[in-house]
C-alpha cells in the first residue's frame, strides 16, 4: 500500500513481440519503467486490478507523457465496473493536457481481448471493492521441423503458409503441414493482486506458466489478511501448489517486512517453485 526505500507501488509490464501490457499504475511507475529502459509510449494496453489509490494514483502521468511523446495509438485500458467513472474523475482534477487517446473497457469475467497471437482473460475477485485479475494466454505455435522440410527441398513463401496451416503443393506435389510442421503449447501469465481466495483466483492460477499472486502478509497475520481481504504468503502458496501453476511470484507485501527472507520461506514451504517479486525484476519465458 505504501512505497518503500526498495519498493515501489503495484506495476507488471507484460512484453511479447510489439505488446507492451501494464498490470496496474502505482505512483511513480512511468518513472519505473524509464529506470528499467521501457518507454512509458510503448504501452500498448493497460489493465487495472481496481481502484484503490496504490494501483492507480500512475495513471495520469502515464497518459500525460504517452500523449506529450506523441504516441501515434489509442491506448485501450481495462478495468472493472466503474472505470469509467473512476478515470474520468481523475482528468477532472488537474488541468489534464496532451493526454493520449483512450478507450475504457469494462470486464468482469471471460476473455476480454484476442488476436491470432494471444488472448487476454479476466475473472472478478473478491476484495473491498470491484477486483478483477487478468491471465495473458499465448495461442499454440506452429513451428517448420528443419530436416523434414530441407530432405523436401521446400524453401521461401511455401514455409511460411505451412508455419500458417495451409498444406501447399511444390513441383506438382502437395505437402501437407502435419508432414514438415509440429506444434508448441504457448505460455500463459496471471496477474492477481488484491483478494481473498476466491473461484476468480483459481480459474487464474489454473495450469499456468507463471502465476504472478499477491502474499500481503505471512500466515500469523491471517486474521488482518482476512479483515483487509488479502491472501497470505501461505495461501498463495497453496494456491499455486493446488492449481499447478509452474512458478509462483509472491508480489504485494506489507511494507513491515524489511527483507524477503521471511516471505520466500514461508513460500517455498509450500510450493518450491517460489519467488519473490523485487522492483526491476525480469522473467523471460
Amino acid at each position: 500500500m505504501q512505497p518503500t526505500k526498495t519498493r515501489n507501488h503495484a506495476g507488471v509490464l507484460l512484453s511479447y513481440k510489439k505488446e507492451n501490457i501494464l498490470f496496474d499504475c502505482g505512483e511513480g511507475i512511468q518513472r519505473q519503467m524509464r529506470i528499467a529502459g521501457v518507454k512509458p509510449a510503448k504501452t500498448t494496453k493497460l489493465c487495472i486490478s481496481h481502484w484503490h489509490g496504490d494501483h492507480v494514483f500512475g495513471i495520469p502521468g502515464l497518459l500525460s507523457s504517452m500523449g506529450a511523446d506523441q504516441s501515434d495509438q489509442t491506448l485501450h485500458i481495462y478495468g472493472p465496473k466503474g472505470s469509467k467513472v473512476y478515470l474520468s474523475h481523475m482528468f477532472k482534477s488537474f488541468a489534464a493536457k496532451d493526454i493520449i487517446p483512450y478507450q475504457v473497457h469494462e470486464v468482469s469475467q471471460g476473455t476480454i481481448f484476442e488476436n491470432e497471437d494471444y488472448l487476454l482473460e479476466a475473472h472478478p475477485l473478491k476484495h473491498s471493492v470491484a477486483c478483477v485479475g487478468f491471465k495473458f494466454v499465448e495461442k499454440e505455435r506452429r513451428r517448420i521441423e528443419v530436416s523434414k522440410a530441407k530432405k523436401l527441398g521446400l524453401e521461401g513463401p511455401v514455409l511460411g503458409e505451412l508455419q500458417a496451416g495451409k498444406d501447399v503443393v511444390v513441383s506438382g506435389k502437395k505437402i501437407k503441414v502435419k508432414d514438415v510442421t509440429y506444434t508448441v503449447e504457448g505460455k500463459s501469465v496471471s496477474y492477481v493482486t488484491d483478494t481473498t481466495k476466491c473461484n476468480g483466483v483459481n480459474r487464474l492460477a489454473k495450469n499456468v506458466d507463471v502465476l504472478i499472486l499477491e502474499g500481503t502478509l505471512l500466515d500469523d497475520l491471517k486474521e488482518n489478511a482476512a479483515k483487509s481481504k488479502h491472501l497470505t504468503v501461505k495461501q498463495a502458496a497453496l494456491i499455486a501448489s493446488e492449481n499447478n501453476a509452474g512458478k509462483l511470484i509472491v508480489t504485494h507485501i506489507s511494507q513491515r517486512y524489511k527483507n524477503n527472507h521471511e516471505i520466500l520461506e514461508e513460500a517455498q514451504k509450500y510450493f518450491q517453485n517460489s519467488i519473490v517479486a523485487e522492483d526491476f525484476m525480469k522473467i523471460k519465458l
